[in-house]
Formats: structure tokens, C-alpha cells, sequence
């Protein structure tokens, strides 16, 4: 679940859970210290992200040390073919030499054979160059190798230490979203009458007021409502979360909010009250998702709003 920090930071808290409840830590400390863990986090992603381009940067280097290898190989070999062809031809001459030439009878086979020599000293000096390449390029593919191991091990560290935060911030959050008011000692929660100007439940209000802090909002919320269509609405027990408006599809990102928003109802639910979440033609209680019948428009089927349904 993405949460914002900023908002998470600013939001107040509800109603006090219930008298048996172990005392929550104050609120001024568990904000402090989620400052300092929000802090600690953004610079270990920061150093996390550095090591991942470091990382890539090794990979394509190592690519093209790789490719130079093959291309060193494949001089190597040809050198290696050269200087077999002029021995070979040095073999055909019945000479393998060039001292021995020198007391040759003709001149004419003296200079075939110090041509060849001179072809043959030529090669192999190409064949000592191309196999001096091969290994550097060997020995540079291989450090590149043990570079990459090093950095990818160092990633693996980084990562794992930023988690370790992000579930300390998750852990923080979770502390600072209240107990819905009402709350038996057995888990049950007792009835509530409606209240204030907005005709609502306290243990409603605490739930739309955390969601507003906890996230951004993007259009209106609505909770009561006098049209009695067996749900909790009349009876000032739940509320929708907008996600577009005029009964349209939301945008992908406000799909997503949806997500989150309800996933974070829902993994929030014994401790707020919730009774169950309705969003995009799905209910869920707790136990998972169920399909929904279909009611014939993008409002009624809850497409463009999340429905939170309390206790």
C-alpha cells in the first residue's frame, strides 16, 4: 500500500480505543520518530537507486568487454592460422630455416624462404599481439565480473535495509491510525446513535477523517443520506469516496488510489469498525473479494466511488 508520509504526518487522532486496550505510545514521539525514519529511508533509496545505475553501468561495461574478448579470440585464432600456413609452406620448402639457406644453390630459392621468414616473423608477431589483446581483454571481462557480483551484493543490501525502514514507517503508521470509538472489550462494537451536523456515527467520522489525513483525496466524500436502500447510509454508518464525478469512469491513477484506499479499509477493518468495502462491482468483509450484480450504471455498480460500510 503507498501511503502518503506528508499526509500521514499531519492527520489528528480520533477517539480513544477501549480502557483495557495497552496504552499507545504518545502521538508527539511516534511523529517524531516517523520523521527520522522518513528521512533515514529517503536517503537509503537514494543510495539504493545510486548502486542500481552503478550496477547497470557495470553490466554494459562487462557486455562490451565480453564482445572485445570474442573479437581478441577470434584474431587470436586467425594469427594462429597465419603462422601454421607459413610453417606449413616452410615444411613443403624441405627447409625449416633460414640459416640453411644461405648456402642454398640458387639465390631464387634463398629469397622464397626469407620471404616467407620475413611473412613468418610478421605473423607472429601479430599472433604474440592478438594473444597479449585476448588476455587483457579476458583479464578486464573477469574483474568486471567480480565487479558486477560486488555491486549486485551491495544492491541486495541496500534494498534489504531500506525495507527494514519501510516496514519501521509502516509499523509507525499503523500505531497512529486510532480505535474507532465504540470498541467492546470482546471486539464486538456497540451501537451508535448519529451525530453532529453531518448526521454521522463517531466511529464513522474517526474512519472518513483518518482516510482524509491519509491520504489526498481527489473529489468530494459522501456519508448520510435519507434514501433508505437497505443500506448503512440512512443510518449514518457509511460513507463513498469519489474517484471521478457525473457518474464517469475514474482516471488509472484514481483507480489506483481506489485500490489502496480500500486495501489499507480493509487491513485497518478490526481496528476501526469496518463491516465490509464495496469497490468496482466487488464486496469484501474481510475474507476476500465477492463479484457483484450487476446494478446497471458505473455509480450503482461503485466504479466511480469507494464504499466503506462500518459497524
Amino acid at each position: 500500500m503507498t501511503v502518503s508520509l506528508v499526509s500521514a504526518l499531519t492527520f489528528t487522532l480520533g477517539a480513544a480505543g477501549t480502557a483495557n486496550a495497552a496504552p499507545k505510545p504518545k502521538e508527539s514521539q511516534l511523529r517524531t520518530e516517523l520523521a527520522q525514519l522518513t528521512k533515514k529511508v529517503d536517503r537509503l533509496i537514494e543510495a539504493y537507486a545510486a548502486k542500481r545505475e552503478s550496477l547497470r553501468k557495470a553490466q554494459k561495461a562487462e557486455e562490451a568487454a565480453r564482445a572485445d574478448l570474442r573479437r581478441a579470440e577470434e584474431a587470436y585464432a586467425e594469427a594462429g592460422r597465419q603462422v601454421d600456413s607459413i610453417a606449413q609452406l616452410r615444411y613443403q620448402s624441405g627447409t625449416l630455416d633460414l640459416p640453411s639457406m644461405l648456402f642454398a644453390p640458387t639465390m631464387g630459392g634463398a629469397a622464397v624462404m626469407e620471404q616467407l621468414t620475413a611473412q613468418q616473423s610478421a605473423y607472429l608477431q601479430g599472433f604474440a599481439r592478438s594473444r597479449d589483446l585476448m588476455k587483457q581483454a579476458a583479464d578486464k571481462a573477469a574483474l568486471l565480473t567480480e565487479q558486477i557480483g560486488q555491486e549486485a551484493k551491495a544492491v541486495q543490501i541496500q534494498r534489504a535495509d531500506a525495507e527494514k525502514v519501510i516496514r519501521a514507517i509502516e509499523d509507525k503508521l499503523d500505531q497512529l491510525v486510532p480505535t474507532g470509538s465504540g470498541r467492546r472489550s470482546d471486539g464486538s462494537w456497540a451501537p451508535q446513535l448519529p451525530t453532529g451536523e453531518d448526521n454521522i456515527t463517531d466511529r464513522t467520522r474517526i474512519m472518513r477523517e483518518t482516510i482524509g489525513q491519509t491520504f489526498k483525496l481527489p473529489h468530494e466524500v459522501g456519508c448520510y443520506r435519507a434514501e433508505n436502500d437497505g443500506g448503512e447510509h440512512p443510518l449514518g454508518r457509511a460513507c463513498d469516496f469519489m474517484m471521478s464525478t457525473g457518474g464517469s469512469l475514474p482516471t488509472a491513477d484514481n483507480v489506483r488510489l481506489g485500490d489502496e484506499i480500500a486495501a489499507w479499509a480493509l487491513k485497518n477493518k478490526d481496528r476501526l469498525g469496518v463491516k465490509y468495502v464495496i469497490w468496482r462491482q466487488r464486496i469484501n468483509t474481510g475474507s476476500g473479494w465477492r463479484a457483484m450484480s450487476n446494478r446497471g450504471g458505473i455509480t450503482a455498480n461503485h466504479y466511480d466511488h469507494v464504499h466503506i460500510s462500518m459497524y
